[in-house]
């Protein structure tokens, strides 16, 4: 028998925007013992009042459909889709960097921030905060490199995620 590899999938789900909503679907993970990696919540339509929650997970092809299934039961649940693999989607993220240090390796972080496309949003005599932006793999690139050139704080979006092409969710 064939163990099945865990997979990361992104789901964007549309919710009624709600006091409770998010405790239930993050309830409804952590009670399964399913992991949230990254987790994303904004109102998207004041008109409508709904929220649209973006989380990234991981697991089995089985345990992925067992948690859009229970995703849709819940009943201020819209719409469940995995942008994983039901559309092309553009997957995105933005993280502040901070780094301190002096001479080159303050040098060295300001050239590999223009490498990235991280913008200068903070200064001092002797540290940066960096804004940088794109996938989870380019952040994880670009902290890794401050690690050993003085980073001292990161905090983290999360990720959002769009499908590609004219369609709406």
């Amino acid at each position: 028998m064939s163990e099945e590899k865990s997979e990361r999938h992104v789901l964007a789900v549309l919710v009624d925007n709600e006091a409770g909503v998010l405790a239930r679907v993050v309830g409804l993970f952590s009670g399964r013992g399913y992991n949230i990696e990254s987790l994303t919540v904004a109102e998207v339509d004041h008109a409508e009042h709904t929220s649209r929650i973006t989380v990234a997970t991981s697991g089995t092809p089985m345990v992925i459909a067992q948690i859009k299934a229970q995703l849709e039961r819940l009943v201020p649940v819209h719409k469940v889709v995995d942008l994983t693999v039901q559309a092309p989607s553009v997957e995105r993220e933005m993280a502040l960097v901070k780094v301190a240090g002096t001479g080159e390796k303050r040098v060295e972080a300001l050239r590999l921030s223009d490498a990235f496309r991280a913008r200068v949003i903070d200064t001092t005599h002797t540290s940066f905060i960096f804004e940088v932006t794109g996938t989870p793999e380019k952040i994880d690139a670009f902290v890794g490199l401050m690690r050993g050139l003085g980073l001292v704080d990161v905090t983290r979006t999360g990720v959002v995620s769009i499908a590609r092409g004219p369609e709406a969710m």
